[in-house]
């Protein structure tokens, strides 16, 4: 298979999470078309608050979602707050209050907001659990302040971060559902694909598995009236960061 163009992953963003965590939570559907959920993706170098829209359409119970927007947060990921977790909440206030003003007012209290950290926070947690703990509460009472349906922050497991890029990619092809001739929405028919992240210091490989066994180091995710479960093998030191070391050597030779 070709490899996907990096606009697709970048524009699938955290769609996993919306899915999963976000809109599983009915909103009733009193004031408009569209209901909101807001996502606060904090990698390694930088946040992104992502919102994301749907109807009331469903697919086997399943939301039917859209990105309709993004901010990106000025400055640095959370991680290099750890030495001053009262200024992180402060980091956030530009986006937030563009995303007050994105949605409307009316449904400010419906709109889940959830915020997910990734690896560098991941790391931190290893190394001083008190430093990421001390951000994570800070975020937490920064996020509460706002008129949004605060949801949580925590911080994402390798395995729930892999299987949230694999919902997001195979959402994007339209491999869980389609849209017919009539626009209805029926089963798409494909394959599921498998997803290769390549991050700095490792690879990993996250796929779906058959059988009805969760594998050891996977999940199980219930989507579109299925059950799918998603496997993640991971390549430590087969990152971008040993491919370069190894190019320049190469090179240098």
């Amino acid at each position: 298979r070709e490899l996907l163009p990096p606009w697709l992953v970048i524009v699938a963003g955290l769609t996993g999470i919306v899915l999963l965590c976000v809109s599983t939570k009915d909103v009733p559907n009193a004031f408009g078309v569209f209901q909101y959920g807001v996502v606060l993706d904090a990698g390694p170098s930088r946040t992104i608050l992502f919102i994301y829209q749907w109807t009331t359409t469903k697919a086997n119970k399943t939301g039917v979602i859209t990105e309709c927007s993004s901010c990106v947060v000025q400055g640095p990921g959370i991680s290099n707050y750890s030495d001053s977790p009262q200024k992180v909440g402060k980091s956030l206030d530009t986006c937030l209050n563009w995303a007050q003003k994105m949605i409307p007012t009316e449904q400010h209290s419906q709109t889940p907001l959830y915020l997910g950290a990734t690896t560098s926070t991941r790391q931190l947690n290893l190394s001083h659990p008190t430093f990421s703990d001390d951000l994570l509460a800070a975020l937490t009472v920064a996020l509460k302040s706002t008129p949004f349906d605060f949801q949580g922050a925590q911080i994402l497991s390798s395995l729930n971060k892999e299987a949230f890029n694999w919902i997001a990619v195979n959402y994007v092809l339209e491999n869980f559902f389609k849209y017919d001739w009539r626009g209805h929405l029926v089963p798409s028919g494909k394959g599921m694909a498998g997803v290769l992240s390549m991050g700095g210091t490792s690879t990993q490989l996250t796929s779906r598995e058959e059988g009805n066994q969760v594998p050891k180091e996977g999940v199980s995710l219930q989507l579109y009236g299925r059950t799918h479960n998603v496997y993640t093998h991971h390549c430590p030191c087969h990152g971008t960061d040993q491919l370069r070391r190894r190019l320049l050597s190469m090179l240098i030779q």
